[in-house]
């Protein structure tokens, strides 16, 4: 890799040797697979510290350009390794609060998403949560409220039987319900957004009962606020 003008041989090895240094420091085992992983804390600190060296470099004088660079890095990575430090940490606590329940904990960068099959969240062609569900919600509330500096965005999806114009409400209304329930629990109404996409985003065969099943699901978004803005941003 060929290091831009305004690095100085010397500053591009220093950033180099850091951002090596950050992403092997936090490689862990899988316990389950035993595979070396990178957790999301070392990848955000490392495109932080290379981020802020980029910008270091450009706004320090030419005397001072390796010392930007360092600064820069130091700080961007310190920024970049919060964010994914913390979604780690919520990450953690909702795989443990949630196992067995059904509810399918995954992770998308920095953006944490819950996967809530209709099967345990809602009785067929109704919005009204199932009672045996409220366990499920309260768990992701109080993680919710521990992490308050995220977006909420609750997805309603359904299959493809019956109308598109019925399915649509209903995803509507499914995606209301969990953002109401959670408000209720105590989460910000204001962190919460909800929509409905009806059956325009299957991720499983509407033509199998085993697929409807699975394309019949709500789905939590937990973005982080900069990553949340963002996603505003680019979908303007």
């Amino acid at each position: 890799m060929r290091a831009p003008k305004f690095f100085t041989s010397k500053s591009f090895l220093s950033i180099s040797i850091l951002a090596v240094f950050i992403l092997t420091g936090c490689t862990t085992t899988d316990p389950s697979t035993g595979e070396q992983k990178t957790s999301n804390t070392a990848k955000d600190a490392g495109i932080g510290a290379v981020a802020g060296a980029v910008i270091g470099a450009m706004t320090a004088s030419r005397h001072d350009r390796t010392k930007g660079v360092l600064t820069g890095a130091v700080l961007g990575g310190a920024v970049g390794g919060a964010v994914g430090h913390h979604s780690d940490k919520q990450e953690a606590e909702l795989r443990e609060k949630l196992a067995r329940s059904g509810v399918d904990v995954q992770r998308q960068g920095d953006t944490i998403k819950l996967v809530m099959p209709g099967a345990i969240s809602f009785e067929t062609n109704s919005a009204q949560l199932a009672p045996a569900f409220y366990q499920s919600l309260n768990k992701v509330a109080g993680s919710l409220k521990d992490f308050p500096d995220t977006t909420i965005q609750i997805v309603g999806h359904t299959d493809s039987t019956g109308a598109a114009v019925y399915n649509q409400q209903l995803s509507v209304n499914r995606a209301n319900a969990v953002a109401i329930y959670l408000a209720a629990q105590g989460v910000e109404r204001s962190r919460l957004e909800a929509v409905g996409m009806g059956f325009s985003q299957p991720i499983a065969d509407n033509k199998t009962a085993e697929g409807r099943a699975q394309n019949r699901r709500v789905e939590v978004k937990i973005v982080p606020h900069e990553d949340a803005r963002r996603d505003q941003d680019s979908s303007r």
